[in-house]
C-alpha cells in the first residue's frame, strides 16, 4: 500500500526509551504522526521533552500492553486525534537473563505475557481498524534470542521465538486485508534493558560472536523498523524476520586472524 506523509499515523509501544523511543523519533522525522505508549510514566515525561520539536504530531500515553481495554481505548483515540492508523511497531517488552534451572514458572509466564500476549493484543487491535480503512503494516520486535539458543534466555528466547511465529501467521492471515507484517530481530543493542542485563563478561561474549564486534544502537533498529513500515520502500515485503544483529546469526566458525 502506498502512503503519503499526510496520511501516515503509527502506534509505537515501549516508546519512552530504547528502541521504541528511537523508532518514534525516526518516524516523526520521516513525516509520520505517532502515538507512543509505555507503562513508565516518568520515562514518558522525559521522552516528551525529547520530542517537543514535533509538537502536535504525536501523543504519548501510559499503557500496559497486556491491558486489552486500555489498548482498545488508545487505538480509538489515536484514530480520532491523529488520523487513520497505517503502522504499528510493537517494541514493548521485558527481558530476563536467568539460567534454565533458576527460571521460575511465574517469571516465565510474566515474560511471555508481556512479550507475546502484549504483542498480540496491540497488533490485533490495530489490525481491526487497518482492515476497515485500507490496510497498513505491522512490525513486531523479536530478537535473535528467538532464533538462536542463547544462554540465560529460556523465558525471553522462548517468548521472542513465539513472536517470530506469530508474525508469520499474521502475515498469512492479514495479507488479504492489505496489511503487511514483518519483524525486526535485534542482536545486542545499547538499551536501558540491556544495560541492566549484560555484565562485562556477557559483553565480551557477544562481541566475540558479532561480526561487526560491537553492540547496535536503538536508532539502527528503528531505521529497519521504519523501512519495513514504509508502504513505498517495503511494499512487497511481508512475513519476514529481519535480523539486525551485526552478523551474529550469519556467523559459523570465525577465524580470528582474519578479523
Amino acid at each position: 500500500m502506498t502512503q503519503t506523509t499526510q496520511d501516515r499515523t503509527a502506534i509505537v509501544t515501549g516508546a519512552a526509551s530504547g528502541i521504541g523511543l528511537a523508532t518514534t523519533q525516526i518516524l516523526l522525522a520521516q513525516g509520520w504522526r505517532v502515538a507512543g505508549l509505555d507503562r513508565d510514566a516518568s520515562a514518558l515525561a522525559a521522552a516528551e521533552a525529547k520530542l517537543e520539536a514535533h509538537a502536535g504530531r504525536f501523543r504519548l500515553a501510559e499503557a500496559d500492553v497486556t491491558d486489552e481495554a486500555r489498548i482498545a481505548e488508545i487505538v480509538a483515540g489515536t484514530e480520532r486525534d491523529l488520523g487513520p492508523i497505517r503502522g504499528v511497531v510493537t517494541s514493548a517488552g521485558i527481558g530476563r537473563n536467568t539460567s534454565f534451572f533458576d527460571t521460575t514458572p511465574e517469571e516465565f509466564r510474566k515474560v511471555y505475557d508481556v512479550n507475546v500476549v502484549g504483542t498480540f493484543i496491540v497488533a490485533r487491535a490495530a489490525a481491526e481498524v487497518m482492515r476497515a480503512s485500507g490496510g497498513g503494516a505491522i512490525v513486531t520486535v523479536a530478537s535473535i534470542s528467538g532464533i538462536a539458543g542463547n544462554v540465560g534466555r529460556s523465558a525471553y528466547g522462548a517468548s521472542k521465538g513465539a513472536v517470530t511465529v506469530l508474525t508469520r501467521i499474521m502475515a498469512v492471515e492479514l495479507a488479504r486485508h492489505g496489511i503487511r507484517v514483518n519483524a525486526v530481530a535485534p542482536g545486542p543493542v545499547e538499551t536501558p534493558m540491556v544495560e541492566t542485563m549484560h555484565s562485562a563478561q556477557t559483553r565480551a561474549l557477544w562481541n566475540e560472536r558479532v561480526l561487526l564486534e560491537r553492540y547496535g544502537s536503538p536508532a539502527e533498529i528503528g531505521e529497519a523498523a521504519a523501512f519495513l513500515l514504509d508502504g513505498a520502500r517495503a511494499s512487497f515485503i511481508t512475513g519476514q524476520i529481519l535480523a539486525v544483529d551485526g552478523g551474529f546469526t550469519a556467523a559459523g566458525l570465525i577465524e580470528k586472524a582474519q578479523r
